[in-house]
């Protein structure tokens, strides 16, 4: 188990493109860290370097207090799980576990009676004891990557490092795959390190996570702060499904927000240290499971009601995402309770409450910036 961190730390490639742009980040010992992010955003470059396996353009890496930037990936004492899995078709599982232990055996002291005892710890915390003479081909896509899993653990390495592992896996047993990787962690305690693109592996997986866009982190946080307080307009869009919904509009009346011929009326805290940021367009956001539809005498005399046609309706079992259209505005959607979806037909107007108090405020530039958050 060990701190990793990054200061400075940047990818070049030929060119003059920057994959990686000097960025910082500490992972604490014993720590989960999901990096995450759109494709290109520099995620597995970051991984990548952290394992050897891409030199260090600028910056330093340190892991456990050592810098490794020339540190060859064999001596950095961390283990990697790949997306492809990565085993030997031609070995059975317990020689796949074994494998990169019995090439070090000597340079690591290991006995082939330990050996054994690990690869069998390893196979029982991962329920893979039945399955140790069978061949890769003959175990299910879950198994597989268990086996890669296995195959780090058996290491006992200072770190996890993990590339989109579950991407191959139906959806499924990605669930139930993702849930393994989440108590194994909590009995090994190893600092961890861990790639997806999924934002709701992010959510489920780590202590902290680390959005990233354009070879920049936009955001490090716990899950829940990335989810209630987004720093810009790039994470609100990207964590939480469906997206966050944006309205563009401006302020008037200081507490006003005037979209078209409608308006909402923002809360004080929304308002309160906006500065000049209020003089010009802005973008509220609202999550859908912060609107709800108002009919059947729901939400009446309301004033943050906003109307709009019905575009599409999604059954979702007891929840359903109602999206609807409005002038010179994106598609919105509100999520909500399925009882309440009484009379609302694709083509219809309809009416939806906006709970003004789980709002937020951007700017309208190309970062969009959460100006609501300037008095937290």
């Amino acid at each position: 188990m060990a701190t990793v961190e990054l200061k400075q730390v940047s990818k070049i490639y030929p060119g003059g493109v920057r994959a990686v742009n000097s960025i910082n980040l500490t992972i604490k010992d014993r720590e989960f860290v999901v990096l995450v992010g759109p494709s290109g955003c520099g995620k597995t470059t970051t991984l990548r370097m952290v394992a050897g396996l891409e030199e260090i353009s600028e910056g330093t890496l340190s892991i456990d207090g050592r810098v490794v930037n020339n540190v060859a990936p064999k001596d950095r004492d961390i283990a990697m799980v790949f997306q492809n899995y990565a085993l030997y078709p031609h070995m059975s599982v317990y020689k796949n576990m074994a494998f990169s232990l019995q090439l070090r055996r000597r340079e690591l002291g290991l006995t082939k009676q330990l050996i054994d005892q690990r690869v069998r710890e390893a196979a029982a915390i991962l329920g893979l004891t039945d399955y140790l003479q069978r061949k890769p081909k003959a175990l299910s896509g879950g198994q597989r990557q268990r086996v890669a899993v296995g195959r780090a653990i058996v290491r006992d390495p200072k770190a996890f490092l993990f590339d989109e592992p579950l991407s191959n896996l139906d959806a499924k047993l990605r669930v139930e795959t993702r849930s393994e990787i989440k108590k194994l962690h909590l009995r090994l305690q190893t600092t961890t390190i861990y790639v997806t693109h999924d934002q709701e592996e992010a959510m489920t997986l780590g202590d902290r996570i680390v959005v990233m866009k354009d070879g920049l982190i936009q955001q490090c946080a716990p899950p829940l702060e990335v989810y209630e307080h987004p720093v810009n307009r790039f994470v609100a869009s990207f964590v939480g499904t469906p997206p966050m919904n944006f309205l563009s509009g401006t302020l008037q009346s200081g507490r006003e927000f005037v979209f078209g011929d409608q308006r909402l009326t923002l809360p004080e805290k929304l308002t309160a240290n906006l500065g000049q940021s209020a003089a010009g367009p802005l973008i509220l956001g609202v999550r859908p499971e912060s609107m709800s539809l108002c009919n059947e005498g729901r939400f009446a005399g309301e004033n943050n009601c906003i109307r709009g046609t019905v575009s599409v309706i999604e059954p979702l079992g007891d929840k359903v995402d109602v999206y609807f259209t409005m002038a010179n505005q994106p598609q919105m959607v509100c999520r909500t309770d399925a009882h309440h979806l009484a009379g609302i037909r694709p083509q219809s107007p309809g009416s939806f409450f906006v709970a003004m108090d789980k709002c937020h405020l951007f700017e309208a530039d190309a970062i969009g910036r959460n100006v609501s958050l300037a008095g937290r």
